[in-house]
């Protein structure tokens, strides 16, 4: 069985790139938000992908819905079967769905005829799966390990305030108080875990990905810095820009926020605790230096 690379923080940090970025390595599958698409759907998500997914015949999302992998999720050799196989299966747990996954995976023929060494799940406000040792007994002998990815606190605020219209102070709480509980749960857990910023990822990708690729013990690869042509993940459900050509050709970064003229944005490397947390989350492995 591969072993399960989960990446986990607060959403729209830039987890879909990495995850397309670690799915062009030759031993590396992506899978999105797998973890998502696993989980019974919650009383009112009935129109949500997850749930959609889930429904046959002429016109349902599974016939109409691309992975990234090109293929229509009925046809995607990944979602396919494990779609048909789900919906009798929504009485077991989050971690036996994932075993089942991650079995299914274990012929699946890497590029180059490479043995497939991690799958990656980058649902991040899953926390079933982190939640410590021991391990469940349904994931086997896989290991599992978090990339906790977080970004510049001035550039979450400012994408999360013009995506939603949301308070900018409120956004500013938000990330404080989320990110403070997810490291928390992380370093109870006992889960290895990477520390990894945003910043450091799309201001130097090379360096981000080598460092990952180590953390891994695999090598690294040049494909992962151009996910748009060589990334081999199966994401069907995640940010949209999964199938924007342009946008996912390489790694870059959005400086929207660096002419912003947001009070709170202004302010925050000015508040001593933030300004510290966000140095300490973001830029701790020293790779913009």
């Amino acid at each position: 069985m591969p072993n399960l690379l989960l990446i986990r923080g607060l959403g729209h940090s830039g987890s879909t790139i990495l995850d397309l970025a670690l799915g062009s390595h030759p031993q590396i599958v992506g899978l999105g938000e797998a973890a998502r698409l696993l989980a019974v759907p919650a009383p009112g998500e009935e129109l949500r992908a997850p749930a959609q997914l889930r429904r046959t015949g002429v016109g349902s999302l599974r016939q109409t819905r691309r992975c990234s992998c090109g293929e229509l999720a009925v046809d995607c050799p990944v979602w396919g079967p494990m779609l048909e196989w789900l919906p009798g299966h929504d009485d077991q747990s989050l971690a036996r769905k994932m075993g089942q996954l991650l079995s299914s995976l274990e012929r699946h023929q890497c590029r180059g005829g490479a043995p497939l060494s991690w799958v990656v799940d980058s649902f991040q406000s899953d926390r079933t799966l982190t939640s410590g040792h021991p391990l469940p007994p349904e994931l086997g002998d896989c290991q599992i390990r978090v990339l906790f990815l977080v970004r510049d606190l001035r550039s979450w605020v400012h994408s999360t305030c013009r995506r939603s219209g949301r308070n900018p102070w409120r956004a500013l709480a938000r990330w404080w108080r989320e990110n403070q509980r997810i490291e928390a749960h992380l370093r109870r857990s006992g889960i290895p875990f990477l520390q990894l910023g945003y910043e450091e990822l799309a201001l130097a990708p090379e360096a981000a990905l080598r460092l990952i690729s180590g953390w891994l013990e695999l090598d690294f690869h040049s494909a992962m810095l151009a996910p748009g042509q060589h990334s081999g993940s199966h994401v069907l459900s995640g940010n949209r820009l999964r199938h924007d050509p342009a946008r996912i050709a390489r790694i870059h970064y959005d400086g929207a926020w660096l002419s912003t003229r947001s009070l709170p944005v202004a302010l925050a490397p000015l508040l001593p605790g933030v300004s510290a947390m966000n140095q300490r989350l973001v830029y701790s492995n020293g790779l913009l230096i």
